[in-house]
């Protein structure tokens, strides 16, 4: 079932729990997403990272997902992860995404509000939902963050721009961690009580369990797996015979993995038997 991302996200408000959000990269990370969502009776979104769009692979990668969302019996939101611009955004939306984000987080909050207002407003005509980004979410291989976006800053933007999910700076980055990071779990809580934007966290790969089911009961509606996905891949892939050429049957056990790492993270995230 293809949801948007407003309809996707109300259903984890209503339920306390957070969607899971795994991008994707080619057939076979899709139906391990899949494969686990059906299994655990989970909603899931799949993300399309914005060199996915912007180079074309997006034009073959959406209709896969298009077809699985319309074969599933759970309800799946094809979505634009971290949109660089304009043109991502506009490719995305002719692919058939039901979510948008757009990040302009790196520009000052006057342009960051200016350019995702402009977002919001291209995305309505098309009864799409965009998230925005407010305080820079950065790598992982920088060192944890030590500045958290303010709860001030964060009611004016989703007031401005009109968007349905706000990825917040609570203490998470991009990739692997050198150190486990410790989730500003007040400040969480704050933002959700001051704002109507559904919550969300990047940077999900390598956070604690703990961490993140804090983060949940605080109020975060959706979080981003991407590293960790990638890596259960292409390890089972490196990890195959070298002598067999069948690649079908060559790709069975990476995707399994796939699914497997899926599986683990839609329970922590308490998605699972929500449908």
């Amino acid at each position: 079932m293809l949801y948007n991302l407003e309809q996707i996200l109300d259903l984890a408000e209503k339920g306390g729990y957070a969607v899971p959000a795994f991008n994707v990269y080619n057939m076979e990370t899709v139906k391990g997403v899949i494969q686990a969502a059906e299994e655990a009776h989970s909603p899931v979104i799949m993300q399309m990272y914005s060199r996915l769009v912007t180079s074309g692979v997006s034009d073959l990668l959406a209709p896969i997902v298009l077809e699985a969302a319309r074969r599933a019996s759970v309800p799946v939101c094809l979505h634009l992860d971290h949109g660089s611009g304009m043109d991502a955004v506009r490719i995305a939306l002719d692919n058939g995404a039901t979510g948008i984000m757009i990040d302009y987080s790196t520009l000052s909050m006057e342009d960051n509000i200016a350019g995702t207002k402009e977002v919001v407003e291209i995305c309505k005509a098309k009864g799409v939902q965009v998230e925005g980004e407010l305080g820079h979410i950065g790598k992982a291989v920088d060192g944890l963050p030590g500045q958290f976006t303010e709860v001030e800053d964060a009611v004016r933007f989703v007031r401005e721009t009109g968007v349905k999910a706000l990825a917040v700076q609570v203490g998470t980055a991009h990739g692997r961690y050198k150190q486990a990071p410790r989730l500003a779990i007040e400040r969480i809580k704050e933002i959700h009580a001051a704002t109507s934007a559904h919550l969300v966290l990047h940077g999900g790969s390598g956070v604690p369990d703990d961490q993140i089911r804090a983060a949940i009961a605080a109020g975060i509606r959706k979080m981003n797996f991407s590293t960790d996905l990638c890596y259960a891949f292409i390890e089972s892939v490196q990890q195959q015979d070298k002598n067999r050429v069948a690649i079908d049957l060559i790709m069975q056990e990476p995707i399994a993995r796939v699914k497997e790492f899926a599986l683990s993270k839609i329970e922590v995230l308490g998605s699972k038997n929500r449908i």
